[in-house]
């Protein structure tokens, strides 16, 4: 079936709900399609999220002409116990990064892998 991603298997550090949110956080005027090619989900999958966060008030939207603007409350705490205190805008600000600045520091380290890599 064309335009579904690939499956991805084993583990991964985040979830799709951590991805579509960075997603949005980038753009947030991106339509469901893009939320979805850029996360490698379904658009399916991407909507299930949306109506997720916004269920429980971590996102709200309003229509702008065909499509919609959203909006992410930065002070909602993260729902897990173990990051209990810890706020939407404290996970954005690790998740959230200019395109162009990722960019950089992937080309200063090609070889190595990044800069972290050892």
């Amino acid at each position: 079936m064309e335009g579904v991603p690939e499956p991805h298997t084993g583990w991964t550090f985040l979830t799709n709900h951590a991805r579509v949110l960075a997603a949005i956080a980038d753009n947030r005027t991106a339509r469901i399609r893009d939320i979805a090619a850029h996360c490698r989900l379904t658009e399916r999958a991407v909507q299930k999220i949306i109506a997720d966060l916004e269920q429980d008030g971590y996102l709200s939207h309003t229509r702008t002409g065909r499509g919609n603007t959203y909006i992410i409350e930065p002070a909602k705490v993260l729902r897990h116990p173990a990051e209990a205190g810890l706020t939407v805008a404290a996970l954005l600000s690790l998740l959230v990064h200019d395109e162009a600045a990722r960019r950089q520091v992937l080309d200063a380290h090609p070889k190595e892998g990044g800069p972290l890599a050892t």
